[in-house]
């Protein structure tokens, strides 16, 4: 009865604690914010890129332009070609931005647009940019430069204080913005599902991602400053320099550092890209710009993050979309936990015809072990159920295997989904419960053909049995893996290359009450 009593009481201080706290930072938030501002207007405009989306856009004018970029090396440079062009302002948001060789090019490219008196705004979540304090105060110390860090922690410094403050305000610091934009002067956006880190550009040296993003001009790029904007001026984002205690270096010092980095002979493939590209509207060539009324942008608002929102906007948008399939519908979901709710969904889907398809990381391949703990589960129900399963291998024989730092490893990042052969859907949110319920996401609707094919011509490259397990069940009801090696098929009665560590750790996790949290 003691220990009771005991352990009620301390349940009851840290109630009262996490109160307090979540009161002390929303009094402090009030204070912190940064005054509001907005996308600049870029009607009459002159710069570069005005002058090149005129002449793309002259008999498109009530269409938007859309444009798909799988290459992780044609993904860096759309990002910092834009940056070179751009003469009027840069708006980014990102999930992750890590402090690493293409981070620090990148960076320097935004340093370099500020010289030009491009208005530079970057908003970054607070758990992607840890340990960055210093670069982003003096960043923010730029006239042209603001920096502000969604759903921050105050405690910056000091690990044990910021334990303490993460845990006692766990509601709020669990909601994250998964977000991915890169605007420039109001006219052109790479969106879609990269961060900012070397793996996402074939810059790693142990694992690179596989991504999509798209390149997008016209109207829907207005929803898109408009998403921006109402993230930006949320009291959820606050500027660095009201949080952080670190002081600014000389932005000299901030280019000198950046610079040595840069000097890195593993920077040589990317500057010659950039080179060969001469033009982020190189890229749009290219890919065939896609013009169409279709595209929407559809987006949780920032509230969400707060645990405010009225509903899940993306989910209700999206999930009616995924239920019209009336042939075929494909999934690429590197994070994939559908849930008893999805799974019997996806069954039904199948029992009226319809082929679904799913692309996910094998164990050995995803960065997240634990999700594929909240995954596998599932994986009977749904084969049984007629529903596809493909697992990405993380040695496979495709061409996008080998990074220019020597990594062969590979890993799925893509974020995309198409019904039959009508409609597609490209951006940051996964098939998993922490996006549906807990991050914020954000992705582009469209209902281009053309561009669908383009989306499905990757799925069916990335589930070839030389980059991806089919995934069965044999006449006992057991999982199988089948794959192909050297023109040989082999059958794996296990998860195939995965270290016991992980396969261990998936276990765990699928016995524990945690999927809401994958």
């Amino acid at each position: 009865m003691r220990w009771i009593m005991i352990a009620g009481i301390v349940a009851l201080a840290f109630v009262v604690a996490a109160v307090l706290a979540a009161y002390a930072f929303g009094r402090f938030a009030e204070r912190a914010a940064g005054p509001p501002s907005h996308a600049q207007s870029h009607a009459g405009g002159t710069t570069e890129i005005d002058a090149k989306i005129a002449a793309l856009s002259a008999d498109h004018e009530t269409e938007s332009g859309l444009a798909a970029v799988s290459s992780n090396l044609d993904a860096f440079a759309a990002r910092a070609l834009s940056a070179r062009a751009a003469g009027r302002s840069l708006d980014i948001l990102y999930y992750v931005w890590q402090d690493d060789l293409t981070g620090h090019f990148l960076l320097r490219e935004l340093i370099d647009a500020a010289g030009r008196g491009v208005r530079v705004r970057l908003l970054l979540d607070d758990l992607g940019a840890k340990g960055y304090d210093e670069a982003l105060v003096t960043l923010d110390a730029h006239p042209s430069i603001e920096v502000r860090m969604f759903n921050p922690t105050r405690a910056r410094e000091n690990a044990l204080r910021r334990g303490i403050e993460m845990a006692l305000r766990a509601f709020s610091v669990n909601r994250r913005m998964h977000n991915k934009a890169w605007i420039a002067d109001g006219r052109v956006a790479v969106v879609g599902g990269r961060n900012i880190g070397d793996e996402y550009f074939d810059a790693a040296e142990s694992s690179n991602f596989r991504d999509l993003d798209l390149i997008v001009t016209g109207p829907v790029l207005g929803e898109t400053e408009a998403m921006f904007d109402a993230y930006w001026n949320s009291g959820l984002a606050l500027p660095v320099a009201a949080l952080s205690s670190r002081k600014a270096l000389p932005l000299a010092e901030l280019k000198v550092a950046l610079d040595a980095r840069l000097a890195d002979e593993a920077l040589r493939p990317y500057a010659e890209r950039i080179r060969e590209r001469v033009s982020v509207f190189t890229l749009l060539d290219e890919d065939k710009l896609h013009w169409t009324t279709t595209a929407r942008l559809v987006a949780d608002p920032p509230e969400k993050a707060a645990g405010n929102s009225d509903g899940n906007t993306m989910m209700q948008r999206i999930v009616p979309k995924l239920l019209s399939a009336k042939e075929r519908l494909e999934i690429i979901s590197p994070y994939f936990v559908p849930g008893a709710e999805g799974t019997a969904a996806f069954v039904d889907l199948s029992a009226r015809g319809v082929e679904v398809s799913v692309l996910t990381n094998s164990l050995a391949a995803t960065d997240v072990a634990a999700v594929h703990g909240g995954y596998a589960p599932y994986r009977k129900d749904l084969l049984g159920g007629g529903v596809n399963l493909f697992e990405l291998r993380p040695f496979g024989e495709g061409p996008q295997t080998l990074s220019f730092r020597g990594s062969s490893q590979a890993s799925l990042h893509t974020k995309a989904f198409t019904v039959d052969d009508r409609l597609g859907f490209v951006g940051s949110l996964n098939f998993d419960p922490r996006s549906a319920s807990l991050n914020t996401e954000m992705g582009i609707l469209f209902e281009v053909p053309e561009l669908v094919g383009v989306v499905r011509d990757l799925f069916r490259q990335e589930t070839r049995p030389t980059d991806s397990y089919r995934v069965t069940l044999d006449a006992a009801g057991d999982l199988r893996w089948t794959s192909e090696e050297g023109g040989v098929s082999v059958v794996h009665t296990r998860e195939p290359e995965a270290s016991l560590a992980r396969r261990i750790l998936a276990r765990v996790v699928s016995w524990l009450p945690l999927e809401s949290q994958l």
